[in-house]
């Protein structure tokens, strides 16, 4: 069986200053392609049997430039959709909102763009992915690009559990992370490894 290989966007703007980047579409930033060039080395070698990438330009490229072919975008690996907060720092939403977690208070409604959505919500999204992707395994590796918040609550959802539990996986920009299995049961193998 082959892993889930999941890759993160190279650093943008919104990213670099910390501001929830949803569905606001942004390139990379010139570090950010950099780091994305870099992970193809810890692509090398593998058996990639499927690239799925967010339908986000910064996606679609970090894939472009780290030496993959992407066979289709999936509208589910968009990033959380963060209503109100889109473009927000979370220092910003503290001086409103002291204490806020999005892990656990959620998000606003934004405008018709960006109307937000839940933990929840998002890890329905994830499910319908790995449900969609674990039958591909058997073949060989299947590479997801996509985003930070995303991501984690895939990871979350790979191992069983709750999405908002995907608070416990930091992520970086431009990093490498592999789910998989040991003796049947699913575990995290390479989590947030940086560009070569």
């Amino acid at each position: 069986m082959g892993e889930l290989i999941l890759v993160r966007h190279g650093e943008t703007a919104w990213s670099r200053a910390r501001r929830h980047t949803g569905r606001t579409d942004l390139p990379l930033t010139g570090r950010g392609e950099e780091q994305a060039r870099g992970l193809r080395g810890a692509l090398d070698g593998r058996r990639i049997g499927r690239t799925l990438a967010s339908p986000a330009e910064r996606a679609r490229r970090t894939a472009e430039l780290a030496g993959l072919r992407v066979d289709e975008t999936d509208p589910d690996l968009w990033e959380w959709d963060y209503g109100g907060y889109e473009g927000v720092t979370t220092d910003a939403i503290r001086e409103e909102r002291p204490g806020w977690f999005l892990w656990d208070d959620g998000v606003i409604p934004g405008d018709a763009d960006h109307p937000g959505e839940t933990v929840e919500h998002v890890g329905e999204r994830t499910d319908a992915v790995l449900a969609r992707v674990r039958p591909v395994l058997a073949d060989g590796d299947v590479v997801l690009v996509a985003h930070g918040h995303l991501l984690r609550v895939l990871t979350a959802r790979w191992l069983g559990l709750a999405a908002a539990q995907g608070r416990l996986f930091a992520l970086g920009t431009g990093t490498l992370s592999a789910l998989g299995t040991e003796h049947g049961r699913p575990v995290i193998t390479v989590w947030n490894s940086p560009p070569a």
